[in-house]
């Protein structure tokens, strides 16, 4: 396993699983869905491909399906997740496996928007065994054990219970919650040090002990980490740079994991 600037058109027929993550598509960033739409159309062109994970926080402060699925098929038509889903949809149609994971902005996120694109959810940690390795997926913030705070909140609001009272609130209120916790998302990141909003070294090593490499996001820190045989490789978030869309993504490419540069 190793970092490289490797495009999946190099060698397609050798690409078994591409891995993405933190992409925050929302109604506020239409570049990076346009950016999405044309990877899966991509995709649909590789021709042994059999899965696409998405690591977490695919959507930005999903508030729930119902936001969208409540929807009158009119104002769907026009809807910005729309087109990605019916892009989707295609790569699905081609046997593809879609699996998505929970991140702390989609938390909210359910088998019934995923099931219209063929797609299912995933619980973190998911496990992939290659002939090489057994690599173990997640989204990245449960290694953050070092933001005690966050910790604490997470535990609240990822329990199965609050989801459940939290979905029964009217639209309107999640809504101004969903803004809330992104709000206190962006001034946590201001006043938190870097080394507490990145992975504890203990954590990193308690994942590893029952897997060979560790894949995930959430760090917005792509890398490739080494230490004595095992691997822990970071996907990158999607950012919208000068007009230019980048993301670092993971491709599985005769069963070795890759970090590439799109």
């Amino acid at each position: 396993m190793h970092s490289a600037d490797y495009y999946f058109t190099t060698k397609p027929s050798e690409i078994q699983a591409v891995f993405v993550s933190d992409l925050h598509l929302s109604a506020h960033t239409p570049k990076l869905a346009a950016a999405f739409i044309r990877l899966i159309e991509d995709l649909c062109h590789l021709p042994n491909l059999n899965s696409l994970y998405i690591l977490g926080d695919w959507l930005d402060a999903w508030i729930g399906d119902d936001a969208y699925l409540s929807l009158d098929k009119q104002t769907k038509d026009t809807h910005w997740l729309t087109p990605i889903i019916k892009a989707l949809k295609k790569l699905s149609d081609k046997k593809v496996q879609i699996l998505v994971m929970h991140g702390n902005r989609d938390f909210a996120l359910s088998d019934k928007l995923t099931k219209l694109f063929g797609g299912a959810i995933i619980a973190e940690p998911f496990y992939i065994n290659t002939p090489q390795a057994r690599i173990r997926l997640e989204h990245g913030d449960a290694l953050c054990t070092d933001d005690v705070k966050y910790q604490q909140y997470r535990a609240i609001i990822r329990h199965p219970l609050m989801r459940y009272l939290l979905l029964k609130l009217p639209l309107s209120i999640r809504e101004k919650l969903g803004k809330d916790i992104k709000d206190k998302s962006k001034n946590d990141k201001s006043q938190k040090s870097a080394i507490i909003m990145d992975v504890n070294n203990d954590a990193v090593s308690h994942a590893l002990k029952d897997c060979d490499a560790l894949l995930h996001g959430h760090t917005h820190r792509p890398a490739v980490h080494h230490a004595d045989d095992k691997v822990r490789t970071v996907l990158g978030d999607w950012r919208d740079d000068r007009q230019v869309v980048s993301a670092e993504i993971g491709l599985l490419v005769d069963d070795a994991l890759v970090l590439a540069r799109l």
